[in-house]
């Protein structure tokens, strides 16, 4: 049998992080830039970006947050006032340690000026936030304090790949203070359960939420929660987290306030986040070997209208494709109008409608002279194999976009949730465990598990050899409490973990 011809080369199965990156180039969503392990994002990637900074940003303001902007350029001094929190990052600062270029007499430039501090590119802004926080609180009256950040950050990455890892990215920062650990829990949870909705909602990714393991716990907080999908390599990735920093941000940045007794004490805060890593999991999350695939609710444009031009026919085509545009908007998709662009550039009619097909647009419509004819139009659906067709009626064939968007978005989660709980292995000892994650096999997807929470030098170097980590303690597997073996250390545990590889 031929093998069957795709828009993109190499295939997922051929070769799934060449394929990526050829989904990425395919859709014209980013390349590299000149600057090391940084990427430019083209229109169409930033557009997307556009649409989840919109849809989180409003989620953001209806749950009681305010945004705020913070320096790009964190003072050393700042960054050593966690220690913990310093570590975690120590070995992806980039450091600024001049203030000035000045020739170097062989017709370049040199760094002059030198700092007498070096300031730190912010990884994370918790620290310089923290100082701020402390000088507006005095009293239990000022509090909470609820600030999200858009805005990007640098960690010097050795290996990038576009979207996934760069070393700077696009993110928000949500920063949070309180006067209970009460409420600083009931932020943390409530901030993960926005980012679950999120997923499943508008990205159409499943996603178990849970506890971050000890050791991947964020540096300097007491508890990290996370958001982890399963990709179509069968590798996870880290979505989102929220975490629960206890005092410890508050005393080293000394964010005190009086209490209601008239007490001076810490404050208790929180910090969540996530960025354009979300993007990378969209792509690979749903997109095929024809290109990106993209759901309805996070698509930039939910129509591409096709013009096919003949000699003597452009002018009716046009007029007929510009009035079809100006109904289909009238309609409504999720609360919003459907966003339609006409594509009547000079490529032939193949080359665009394989552009569109690769940018992951959910519905095409081509209409030609023959079409004008009939008083008819094509459509093709981006869920549906490219060429499956259906000839629907100029003055009737749109009514049902709003539904047929809908049922494409269920479409979307539904196959990317069959695949995900295709892809779970629940194990019960370690050598189950050991032979799943055998190195010379495929990666195995979501490995569940009992196991007690503690890392032990003899399990860190088995996760170590076999490349698995402890991705999270899932609420949904650790509902019933039932007390078992773990299978590493034999103790007794009601804990769930799940393993798997990952980004």
């Amino acid at each position: 049998m031929a093998k069957q011809r795709t828009a993109i080369t190499p295939t997922r199965e051929e070769n799934f992080p060449e394929w990526y990156q050829a989904v990425v180039k395919g859709a014209d969503m980013a390349e590299n830039s000149p600057t090391r392990g940084c990427m430019i994002i083209k229109p169409w990637g930033y557009a997307l970006w556009e649409k989840m900074q919109k849809i989180l940003d409003t989620k953001f303001k209806e749950t009681g947050h305010e945004n705020a902007y913070f320096p790009l350029l964190i003072p050393l001094s700042f960054m050593a006032k966690e220690a913990e929190h310093v570590d975690g990052f120590a070995k992806e600062c980039a450091v600024v340690t001049h203030h000035r270029l000045e020739g170097d007499g062989k017709g370049g430039l040199k760094p002059a000026g030198k700092l007498e501090e070096p300031y730190i590119i912010r990884p994370t802004s918790e620290m310089i936030i923290g100082d701020a926080m402390a000088k507006w609180i005095q009293s239990y009256r000022d509090l909470p304090i609820k600030l999200n950040q858009w805005a990007n950050v640098m960690r010097w990455e050795m290996r990038t790949r576009l979207f996934l890892r760069t070393s700077e990215f696009l993110w928000q920062e949500g920063h949070t203070v309180h006067s209970t650990a009460t409420e600083a829990k009931e932020e943390t949870d409530t901030m993960l359960g926005v980012y679950k909705w999120f997923m499943e909602e508008y990205l159409a990714t499943p996603v178990f939420d849970g506890e971050k393991t000890p050791e991947e716990t964020f540096p300097g907080a007491e508890h990290t929660y996370t958001v982890e999908a399963l990709m179509q390599s069968k590798k996870a990735l880290q979505n989102g987290t929220s975490h629960y920093m206890g005092q410890n941000f508050a005393k080293g940045c000394g964010i005190e306030f009086t209490n209601k007794d008239g007490d001076l004490e810490h404050a208790y805060t929180t910090s969540w986040g996530v960025s354009t890593r979300m993007i990378g999991g969209l792509i690979m999350t749903h997109s095929d070997d024809d290109g990106l695939v993209l759901p309805p609710k996070i698509a930039p444009k939910h129509v591409v209208i096709l013009p096919f031009l003949g000699k003597d026919t452009d002018d009716d085509v046009l007029d007929a494709c510009h009035k079809l545009k100006n109904k289909i908007e009238k309609l409504q998709f999720n609360g919003e109008k459907i966003e339609v662009v006409i594509d009547a550039s000079e490529k032939n009619a193949g080359q665009k409608s394989w552009d569109w097909v690769r940018k992951g647009i959910p519905l095409r419509i081509m209409i030609g002279p023959k079409d004008l004819e009939k008083n008819s139009f094509v459509l093709t659906r981006r869920d549906k194999p490219a060429n499956e067709k259906q000839f629907l009626d100029m003055e009737t064939g749109t009514g049902n976009f709003p539904d047929i968007l809908e049922e494409m978005q269920k479409n979307i989660l539904e196959k990317a949730m069959k695949f995900r709980d295709e892809n779970i292995t629940e194990v019960s000892s370690i050598d189950e465990f050991k032979n799943i994650f055998d190195l010379k096999k495929d990666d195995p997807g979501f490995v569940v598990c009992y196991a007690d929470s503690e890392l032990n030098e003899e399990r860190e170097e088995l996760l170590k050899e076999l490349k698995a980590t402890a991705r999270c303690i899932p609420f949904a597997f650790n509902e019933n409490n039932e007390e078992k073996t773990c299978i590493f250390s034999g103790k007794k545990t009601s804990t769930k973990i799940i393993y798997a590889r990952a980004y």
